[in-house]
C-alpha cells in the first residue's frame, strides 16, 4: 500500500496545546497583549493609553508571574507549536458577593488577532476551567463588556450564563471613560 498514514498524534492537534505560563513566556504574552488590546478596547479607551512597549509590558508580566499575590493566580498560554498565540488568567473571585474559596474568576482570555477562529480560545477556556477546578473552585465567574457580543456568545455557547450582576468600570480614573460590564458564571464539575 503506497499511502502513508501519519503517526498517531501527528495530526494538526499535536501542534496546538495549552499550558501554565513560565516567566520566559512574558515577552510573548506581552506581544499578544499589545497586538490584541487595540481591537479589544477600540472605542472604549483612547489609543494613547493602550500599552505599546512590549518590553515594559513583559517586565510587568514577569513580576506578576514570579510573585503572585495568591498561589491560585494563574497564567495559561495557548501554543501553536512553541509559539504563544493567546493567554488566560485565573484567580480567586474578588467580587464582594463571591466566596474566594468556592468562586474562581476567569480574569481574561486574549488571543492574538491573527489567531482567532482556530480553536485556541476554546482550548484556553477549557484549560482555564480545568485549572479552576484543580484549584478546588466550584464556580467560575467572568466579566464581559456589555457591547462585546462575540465574547459573550463564545462564553454562553460554552455553557456560561449571566448571573444578573453588572458594573460600570471607570477606565481612566476620571469618570470620563466608563464601560458597562455584565458578569457570567458557570458551575465547575
Amino acid at each position: 500500500m503506497s499511502h502513508q498514514h501519519p503517526p498517531a498524534g501527528g495530526g494538526p492537534s499535536a501542534d496546538v496545546s495549552v499550558r501554565v505560563a513560565w516567566s520566559d513566556d512574558a515577552a510573548a504574552i506581552a506581544a499578544v497583549q499589545v497586538r490584541a488590546w487595540p481591537g479589544l478596547y477600540a472605542g472604549l479607551l483612547p489609543e494613547e493609553v493602550l500599552p505599546t512597549d512590549v518590553d515594559a509590558v513583559a517586565a510587568q508580566w514577569r513580576e506578576a508571574m514570579s510573585r503572585p499575590a495568591d498561589a491560585r493566580n494563574r497564567v495559561l498560554v495557548a501554543l501553536e507549536r512553541n509559539r504563544v498565540v493567546g493567554f488566560a488568567l485565573t484567580s480567586p473571585a474578588a467580587d464582594p458577593d463571591c466566596d474566594p474559596v468556592a468562586d474562581g474568576e476567569l480574569a481574561e482570555v486574549t488571543l492574538d488577532p491573527a489567531e482567532r477562529a482556530k480553536g485556541h480560545g476554546s482550548r484556553l477556556l477549557q484549560a482555564a476551567v480545568d485549572t479552576l477546578a484543580a484549584d478546588r473552585f466550584t464556580r467560575a465567574v467572568t466579566w464581559v463588556n456589555a457591547g462585546d457580543d462575540a465574547l459573550r456568545t463564545f462564553l454562553t455557547d460554552a455553557g456560561w450564563a449571566a448571573d444578573t450582576a453588572h458594573r460600570e468600570l471607570d477606565l481612566d480614573g476620571t469618570g470620563a471613560t466608563t464601560v458597562k460590564q455584565v458578569r457570567l458564571h458557570t458551575a465547575i464539575a
